[in-house]
């Protein structure tokens, strides 16, 4: 990554109260970049301890809905704002099932807002639209490639996948400068879901409790640390301009997928409970779930030079320290 590219480039981040946002948002404020945050909702019991030193030498706090067009306009054109991460999302899956109206008012108005304001800002010159290997649905053949179609039959991942191909329809229709990334499982201290595997597990490990997995503990996902997550958002903005980058999506995961069994026995390795057993308390394939998921990253690895640089056993090794550090 470029040591100084950042430097004083106005940036805008969508979801950046949000688990991986609020990585994102560190990172950047440490690059030196003008940092400028929409917030919707404050939880004062899920403020991310360890990231909240970063928010005092942000540019700007916005509170607003990202589902109000004129809000966003203004954001974009009040800001001046040259580059912008939209992550902002209803992001469990759960919720997305018992829910989709909001989820789909979330997830595909708020982009096709985020996409209509950066066209009509003349300071625009990057756009990182975070998609999902969600948006994939189920394919047979795996890994998936950007090549597979988009599949979604589930609210979630059709939300994602709607806004997938409207970041794309921008940049083939209006010239819009984007880029789509499409991520694994991302995982890390901060985030605050206990619906997700990851922190339920850590969460019951660190509390001596038997870990208790809701599916039948056989499907298959790819996890990736958060900070290689960051590392691949910030890839794309800075090689937006490279032949091949523009206008496409790129697929970024660990490429070693693991059942969820095996996830749940190696947190409980790491974490040194090796009396703790999971419970398997699920039966069959879980409603409204994909069976097996993983990605290939072959096209981010040539053309951006990309490759993470945490596997499965150090990421969590950090995640778990976080959770040490800051609760669970």
């Amino acid at each position: 990554m470029r040591s100084d590219f950042w430097n004083d480039k106005n940036v805008f981040i969508t979801g950046a109260k949000g688990f991986v946002g609020s990585w994102l948002s560190r990172a950047l404020v440490e690059k030196d970049a003008n940092v400028v945050i929409l917030i919707r909702d404050e939880h004062p019991r899920k403020k991310l301890s360890h990231l909240e030193e970063s928010y005092s030498r942000l540019n700007g706090i916005v509170w607003g809905d990202i589902t109000n067009y004129g809000f966003i306009e203004r954001i974009f054109n009040e800001y001046e704002i040259d580059t912008c991460f939209h992550l902002a999302a209803q992001a469990i899956v759960g919720s997305a099932n018992r829910s989709p109206l909001s989820t789909f008012e979330s997830n595909i108005k708020g982009t096709w807002n985020i996409l209509e304001a950066a066209r009509n800002t003349a300071t625009l010159k990057r756009l990182v639209v975070a998609s999902s290997d969600k948006a994939y649905g189920e394919h047979e053949k795996l890994p998936y490639t950007e090549e597979h179609w988009l599949n979604a039959l589930h609210p979630y991942d059709a939300s994602k996948a709607c806004g997938d191909i409207l970041a794309r329809t921008y940049f083939h229709t209006y010239n819009l400068p984007l880029v789509v990334a499409r991520c694994a499982n991302i995982y890390g201290g901060g985030d605050l879901n206990f619906s997700r595997i990851i922190p339920d597990t850590i969460r019951s490990v660190l509390q001596g409790k038997n870990p208790v997995i809701r599916s039948d503990g056989t499907p298959v996902r790819d996890y990736m640390y958060v900070l290689d997550a960051v590392n691949a958002y910030l890839s794309l903005a800075e090689e937006m301009d490279r032949e091949g980058v523009k206008g496409e999506a790129f697929n970024f995961g660990s490429e070693k997928p693991v059942t969820v069994l095996e996830l749940v026995n190696t947190i409980i390795r790491i974490s040194g409970k090796t009396s703790l057993e999971p419970i398997i308390a699920g039966k069959g394939k879980a409603r409204g779930e994909i069976q097996k998921q993983y990605l290939s990253i072959e096209k981010a690895r040539r053309i951006l030079g990309w490759k993470p640089e945490y596997h499965l056993d150090k990421g969590l090794e950090e995640t778990i320290k976080g959770y040490q550090n800051f609760g669970a």
